[in-house]
Formats: C-alpha cells, sequence, structure tokens
C-alpha cells in the first residue's frame, strides 16, 4: 500500500507531467483565467488520463501484444484517446449544462499530450493495472494542480508593472520555467 502511495506522490509531485516532463503544455498555455474553468478541464482531463490508462493497459496485453503488433500501439492508444474524449464530452453535453460544455472541449482533451503520455508511460514502464491506475491518478493530480496554479497568474500578471517584450505569453513562458524548477526541486522524493 505504502509502495503504491509513493506512486501516486511521484507522479504527482516528482515527475508532474506538464512541469517536469512536458507534457499537456498546450493545455497550459491556451489554459484558463478563471478557478473554476481550470477545475473543471482539470477534472474532464483527469477523467480521460484515467479511462484512457484504464483501457490501454488491457488492450496492449490482450491484444497487441498476442496479435505480435506493438509497432500499432500509437495509433490503438491515440484512437483509445479519442474515443474516451468524445464519450465524455458527450456525457458531458447531456447531463451538464451548456456552461459546463463550453469549458470542457473534446478536442482539447483529444489533442493533450497529457493523456497519451500517461497511456504510453504505463505501458513502458510495465506496470501492473493497479499501479497504473495509481501513476494516472497521480498524474490527475498533477496536471489539475499545475492548471489550478496557472489560473490565477493571469489575474495577478494584470496588477503587475510587466516590461513590454514580455506581456502575453512572454511572461507566461517564464513563469512555467521557474514553476517548473519549484517542482524540480521534489526531485529524489520519491522514485518511480
Amino acid at each position: 500500500m505504502a509502495e503504491l502511495a509513493l506512486v501516486v506522490v511521484a507522479a504527482t509531485l516528482v515527475n508532474n507531467l506538464t512541469m517536469v516532463q512536458s507534457l499537456g503544455v498546450g493545455s497550459l498555455i491556451r489554459g484558463t483565467q478563471r478557478l473554476d474553468d481550470a477545475v473543471a478541464v482539470s477534472l474532464a482531463t483527469g477523467a480521460v488520463i484515467m479511462t484512457t490508462a484504464a483501457a490501454t493497459l488491457p488492450l496492449e496485453r490482450y491484444v497487441l501484444l498476442p496479435l505480435d503488433v506493438p509497432y500499432l500501439r500509437l495509433i490503438a492508444f491515440a484512437l483509445t484517446v479519442v474515443f474516451a474524449a468524445r464519450g465524455l464530452a458527450t456525457a458531458i453535453r447531456r447531463l451538464g449544462s451548456s456552461t459546463r460544455t463550453a469549458r470542457v472541449d473534446a478536442d482539447l482533451l483529444t489533442a493533450n499530450g497529457a493523456v497519451l503520455g500517461v497511456a504510453l508511460l504505463n505501458v513502458t514502464a510495465g506496470r501492473s493495472f493497479i499501479a497504473a491506475a495509481c501513476y494516472a491518478f497521480g498524474a490527475a493530480l498533477g496536471f489539475g494542480l499545475v492548471l489550478v496554479l496557472f489560473a490565477g497568474i493571469p489575474e495577478r500578471l494584470a496588477r503587475a508593472d510587466v516590461p513590454g517584450p514580455f506581456r502575453g505569453h512572454a511572461i507566461t513562458f517564464v513563469t512555467a520555467g521557474i514553476v517548473s524548477l519549484a517542482f524540480l526541486g521534489f526531485a529524489g522524493f520519491a522514485r518511480l
């Protein structure tokens, strides 16, 4: 049990997908201006990460490897991500209101590199199903943490005196670099 907890902590802080491994940076840069939008996108992305991780491990072990076609892994996993993202977007559209639908875009979820990255990292690491689910949960927590942290930055930067050349996306990249260095401070805390 302690080992699974370390997998979650390591995926959340030590090997954070966005800040350390540079997966899902597009969602961060495109990010949201409001906290509730960031939470909605984080929850939707987390659900797609968990669904994809749960679906791709059996797909790899019981379909691709027995058929001796591991070279189709990327295509099969990408299709799994598309189906998971479209399914979640459809479920949100049917169950939720139009404001929630505006926040969670299926194309944004599909194009998120963190979702496919978790599936590929789980398979290449050879994790068990439970360990892969714990890693996916930790990765979703880490992605959500970073997205929520970055949701408040534009509001604070609007009040700050930022030099002209650094306004816009430039200051976002500088801030992301500084936060990435902060996440590197967790290196050595837990290893996967």
